[in-house]
C-alpha cells in the first residue's frame, strides 16, 4: 500500500469543490434568514458550526422576526461524480485499459475523460475500499484484513472511526447527494443484521442512499439484498431478475429522481460492481459495463475508475448494457 498515492487520490476527490469555489469565495443565494437561503462553506470544519440566530425575539410575535439558517449547498459548477469499483479485476481485464474483455460503454466514457493507471491496492477488497473511501491507510481505519477475519485489535477490528470520515460524509456535509450501490464489505459482521447498529453501514458513513448486499459475496440471482437498512426480496417470483441489472436500474432511478426534484444538486455515486462480476466464475451476462463473457482471470487486483461527468453521461454509462 502506498499511503502517498492514497492521499493523492483522496485529495483529488475532496478538492472537487475547492476547484470551483476558491478559499474564502463564499457563495450565498436567496433572502438572508428566509427558508430558501443557501450558502457554501469552506469545509474546514465538518459539520460546520451552527450560525448564530439572526432574527429578533420579543415578547410579542408581532414584534419578532423569524430567521432560518442558510441551507448548505455545493458551489455552482460542482461536478457530479460516479465512482465504479470492480472487485478482483486487474488492468488486463477491460478493453478500456488494453485488456481482453470488450467493455464498449466504459471505452466510450473514457475517451471523453482521463484514465488513471497508478492505483495502489491492498490486494484485499474490504481494506482497499476502506482506504479508498477515507483516503487513509487501511490499518488506520480498522481494515488490516477483510471483515470476516477481523480481530479485536486496533487496526484489525473492521470499525472505521467516526473521526476518520469518508468521502461520502465530506461531500454530504458540503451539500452533495451521496449514494452507494452494490457491494458493502465494510460493515462489521456482528453488526450486519437488521437489528443494527447502523453507524457502520453506508447510511451511517455518509452515504444517504444504499442499495446492495452486505458481506464479501452474494448470489447474482438471490442475494442478501438491502435498500438502506431494510432487507428486500425483488427476485421472488421473478425468474428473470439478476443483481447487476437491478443495481443499474436502481442507480438510474435514483439519479433520475434526484434530477427531477433537485436538478441543481450534484451527486456522488459509488457503484460496486463487485464479486458477482469477476471473482466468481459465472456465465456471460449483459452488465452495466457492456455485454461480455466473464472469464476467471488469474490476477487479483482492483480497477478503480473515477469519472467526473454530467448526470446524462452517468445514465448513458449505466444504460449501455
Amino acid at each position: 500500500m502506498s499511503l502517498k498515492h492514497l492521499h493523492l487520490m483522496f485529495a483529488a476527490a475532496t478538492t472537487l469543490i475547492a476547484c470551483v469555489c476558491p478559499a474564502g469565495a463564499q457563495q450565498t443565494a436567496g433572502e438572508p434568514g428566509s427558508a430558501g437561503a443557501t450558502t457554501t462553506i469552506d469545509g474546514k470544519q465538518l459539520p460546520p458550526p451552527a450560525p448564530a440566530f439572526g432574527g429578533i425575539i420579543k415578547e410579542k410575535a408581532s414584534e419578532s422576526q423569524p430567521w432560518w439558517p442558510p441551507r448548505i449547498v455545493p458551489p455552482k459548477g460542482a461536478p457530479n461524480v460516479l465512482l465504479i469499483m470492480t472487485d478482483d479485476q486487474g488492468f488486463g481485464a477491460p478493453s478500456t485499459f488494453g485488456g481482453v474483455i470488450p467493455t464498449p460503454a466504459m471505452d466510450r466514457i473514457a475517451r471523453d475523460g482521463l484514465r488513471y493507471t497508478n492505483f495502489h491496492s491492498t490486494s484485499l477488497c474490504s481494506p482497499t475500499r476502506a482506504a479508498l473511501i477515507t483516503g487513509r491507510n487501511h490499518h488506520s481505519v480498522g481494515f488490516g484484513v477483510v471483515g470476516e477475519v477481523a480481530t479485536g485489535y486496533p487496526g484489525y477490528d473492521s470499525i472505521i472511526p467516526i473521526e476518520k470520515g469518508t468521502i461520502g460524509t465530506i461531500l454530504k456535509e458540503n451539500g452533495y447527494a451521496t449514494s452507494w450501490f452494490g457491494k458493502n464489505h465494510n460493515t462489521p459482521s456482528y453488526q450486519s443484521s437488521q437489528a443494527g447498529p447502523f453507524n457502520q453501514w453506508p447510511n451511517g458513513m455518509g452515504f444517504e442512499y444504499f442499495y446492495g448486499f452486505v458481506g464479501g459475496d452474494a448470489s447474482q440471482w438471490q442475494p442478501n439484498l438491502f435498500r438502506n437498512t431494510t432487507a428486500i426480496y425483488p427476485f421472488q417470483n421473478n425468474p428473470g431478475w439478476n443483481l447487476q441489472t437491478a443495481m443499474a436500474d436502481e442507480a438510474i432511478g435514483y439519479m433520475k429522481q434526484l434530477k427531477e426534484i433537485a436538478p441543481d444538486k450534484p451527486f456522488f455515486t459509488t457503484e460496486g460492481l463487485t464479486f458477482c462480476l469477476v471473482l466468481l466464475p459465472v456465465l456471460g451476462l449483459g452488465t452495466a459495463l457492456g455485454r461480455w463473457t466473464l472469464h476467471r482471470l488469474p490476477q487479483r487486483a482492483f480497477t478503480i475508475v473515477v469519472l467526473v461527468l454530467s448526470a446524462a453521461a452517468a445514465v448513458r454509462l449505466i444504460l449501455a448494457a
